[in-house]
């Protein structure tokens, strides 16, 4: 485990704080920062967590600063199905099934799928996508170029996603990993009108559907499991693939 003072150091550079703007930040003095990232001073339970709010670390990052200075670490990582989750659950299931006929899913911090709607079982399952399998294995897959029109481009910009989660979160080998292959696949169009968002253009035998996604997460998360949670509801970009979807909802009830 890295020490305290090490993590304390690298977290500020990645945040793009220096001592002193950390320090004022914090309200506390930049001697004091620069005793706790030397080791001369050792924090409270109590600093480790306020330096780790200042600076807006994931919680797990803050459990395990508390762990790296002999502490007991103060926040849970509850399975998403424990009872104690239940309202959270019904939450993010009334979400996804509001949102159907279009397409919703919930991914974890390594892309993984936790739970899908209607919408997105139908889409998704002749992908091989299903709870508890890897977005990042469709992402990075021979299939991409051939399923998408505009493959480049999505690509491009789910790098920069990619690489920007795995910055927050400290670095995630998998999202780094994800993102070094679609760097080689993708790339920023400059001879297009730029729109307001940039939709992912699927092919499906004759049918072109368009879609935009957004993304929301859980706020004041205490909990390492909801920390790392991410809802994905997905719309139709135009009329033709709203109805595409409509159509695609009305044979599978039939």
């Amino acid at each position: 485990m890295t020490p305290y003072p090490g993590m304390l150091k690298e977290w500020r550079k990645r945040r793009r704080m220096s001592q002193l703007d950390l320090a004022v930040e914090a309200e506390v003095s930049a001697r004091h920062i620069s005793f706790l990232e030397t080791g001369r001073s050792r924090p409270s339970p109590d600093m480790i967590l306020h330096l780790s709010e200042v600076m807006n670390l994931p919680v797990e990052t803050r459990n395990q600063m508390m762990r790296a200075e002999g502490f007991a670490p103060c926040f849970a990582a509850t399975p998403i199905d424990d009872a104690a989750m239940s309202p959270i659950r019904d939450a993010v299931e009334w979400t996804l099934q509001q949102h159907a006929p279009y397409p919703g899913m919930v991914l974890d911090r390594l892309w993984t799928v936790v739970m899908l709607n209607s919408g997105a079982q139908k889409l998704f399952k002749p992908l091989g996508i299903g709870e508890g399998q890897s977005l990042l294995d469709l992402l990075t897959s021979p299939l991409m170029p051939e399923l998408v029109e505009n493959w480049p481009e999505v690509a491009h910009h789910t790098m920069l996603r990619l690489r920007a989660e795995s910055a927050n979160a400290g670095g995630i080998p998998a999202l780094d990993a994800a993102a070094r292959t679609l760097s080689q696949q993708g790339h920023a169009r400059s001879d297009a009108v730029i729109g307001p968002t940039i939709s992912t253009i699927y092919r499906f035998g004759g049918q072109r559907l368009s879609l935009f996604g957004t993304i929301a997460q859980f706020s004041t998360v205490t909990d390492v499991t909801l920390d790392d949670l991410k809802i994905e509801l997905f719309f139709p970009a135009d009329d033709q693939s709203a109805k595409f979807l409509r159509d695609l909802a009305h044979v599978a009830a039939n």
